[in-house]
């Protein structure tokens, strides 16, 4: 019997994406930084952001110009800072009603639910505003842990905090950073949320591919009549 379903949090709960396009964008000019640079800079920090070893978003900024030779001036720090903050709001404030309608379904049949996000903490400033925080038992944000997907370490935290066995839990996340595949090392049976992703992107023939969020009570369904 499934007692527990973990699930990510972008992509999969919220999407930054409308029709092909950003919801929201922010630039990164006041820097004195090209694009192609500032993206480079930005994904060789991609785990030390994840893990939290920078302390805010801002340290990151100084850390890439300071390895770039380039002054540090506080003022642009703080106005991208803001408009990173911002972008990453507007997730938040637009929640597919198919999401809400599964999630209170799910736990109508008294199944916890967890989340475990890759996530710095200027990504998840609205998670606690918004509605999505009410259903939620055990929240894992990967730079308060020191510790991310797909590491089997942050699966199994999750299941001793919602005090369910791997076995008797499910994950459902987009698969980005192999979360999917640490899930299953865990013990933890992993399925592919497809409803945000364009259909020939991501794809991972190892995991069932879910294209409507509502497709989770179908499986409850059978697992509960097995």
């Amino acid at each position: 019997m499934i007692k527990a379903i973990f699930f990510d949090l972008y992509e999969t709960l919220i999407t930054e994406w409308d029709n092909g396009k950003r919801k929201s964008t922010y630039s990164v000019a006041a820097l004195g930084l090209d694009e192609g640079t500032y993206k480079r800079e930005w994904r060789a920090r991609q785990v030390k952001r994840m893990i939290g070893a920078f302390s805010n978003h801002q340290s990151v900024l100084k850390d890439i110009l300071q390895s770039l030779g380039l002054p540090i001036h506080m003022e642009s720090v703080e106005k991208l800072h803001k408009e990173r903050v911002q972008s990453k709001l507007v997730p938040f404030q637009t929640i597919d009603n198919n999401i809400f309608h599964m999630l209170q379904k799910v736990k109508s049949m008294n199944i916890k639910l967890g989340l475990i996000s890759n996530c710095t903490a200027e990504e998840v400033e609205g998670w606690q505003a918004s509605h999505l925080s009410d259903f939620f038992d055990v929240v894992i944000f990967s730079y308060q842990e020191k510790m991310m997907k797909p590491a089997k370490e942050i699966y199994k935290l999750g299941c001793e905090r919602i005090q369910a066995l791997p076995e008797e839990s499910l994950f459902i996340g987009d698969g980005g950073s192999y979360e999917l595949y640490g899930a299953y090392e865990a013990g933890i049976e992993p399925y592919q949320a497809g409803w945000f992703l364009p259909e020939n992107i991501n794809k991972q023939k190892d995991f069932q591919r879910l294209t409507d969020p509502l497709e989770i009570l179908d499986i409850l369904s059978a697992k509960w009549m097995v």
